[in-house]
Parts: C-alpha cells; structure tokens; sequence
C-alpha cells in the first residue's frame, strides 16, 4: 500500500510541469506581415492596438531582456517610446500566474513608460522566435506592414536601433 501510494503522489506532482505550447504557433513576425491586429493589454490592463504611426516595436521575451529594456526606458523618460513612434511589449507568460499576478503586474505598474503584455503562452509562441528568445527583438514598421526584424542584447544597441 505504501509502494502504491508513494507512486501515486510521484505520479501527481509531475502533472502540470510542462511548459511546452501545444497549440500549432502561426508565425506572426514575419517580414511583409502586417500587425494590424496586434491588440495587448497593458501593465494597467487597459487594451492597446497599434497604430499606423506605430514605427517600431521593442518585443522582450526573457526576463533579464525585459528588466534590461524597462531599465533602459526608465531613463529616457515617460514620452520615450511616443516620441519614437514605439511600443514595447513583454511576455510574461512564461511565469507561474501566481507569480505574475502578485509579482509582475504590480512592479510593472510602477513603471512610467507603457508596457504591453502578453500574459498568454500559445499567443507569446505566435510572436517568439525561438532562436533569439533571449535577445530583444525591434520589429520596423510601415503602415502596420514588417519591413525589417533586428535583435540586441544591450542598451546600446537598442538605443542605437531607435
């Protein structure tokens, strides 16, 4: 009875650990796609959509590049990111919603600049490439249309890429 029970809680406490998105991802960065659809709450929950003046958009897909570019924008003052015709959007998805409801959210909230968020992992996979997963990714816009996709590990170079 013990064996039995012993593999039953083993059994239990491997459900749910899986991270993987089983959804089939459709690929929305692509260059010549357009993001007009792109509509993501904010770190107050208040709906964002692009808009044709939209030039830029800054995606974060891991932590250390979301805290490295919400740093970066911290110091560039609130209208940063309007001035240059940008967006940035973090996914957060990848956190325990615990996590991110208790943690997250409420730090971002202390931010000045405006932070999207994608709270949701099959939407995150929609946009992620894997292959950079841990850089940022700059997505140039014209007229919701992609014309160019650029990834940078540091300050500098988001700066620059701005």
């Amino acid at each position: 009875m013990k064996n039995i029970m012993l593999a039953l809680l083993l059994s239990l406490s491997f459900l749910g650990c899986s991270d993987e998105v089983t959804a089939p991802v459709d690929p929305q960065v692509v260059v010549g796609k357009s993001l007009e659809s792109l509509t993501l709450n904010d770190q107050f929950e208040k709906p964002h959509t692009l808009s044709a003046d939209t030039k830029k958009v800054i995606f974060a897909f891991s932590k250390d590049m979301g805290h490295m570019s919400n740093e970066f924008f911290e110091k560039q003052g609130s209208d940063y990111l309007s001035k240059h015709n940008a967006v940035f959007v973090a996914d957060v998805s990848g956190a325990p919603s615990v996590i991110r409801s208790m943690f997250i959210m409420p730090g971002l909230k202390d931010f000045k600049h405006t932070v999207l968020v994608i709270d949701d992992k099959a939407k995150a996979a929609n946009y992620r490439n894997e292959a950079h997963k841990e850089e940022i990714m700059i997505v140039d816009l014209n007229n919701f249309v992609i014309e160019k996709i650029e990834f940078v590990t540091t300050a500098e170079a988001l700066d620059k890429a701005l």
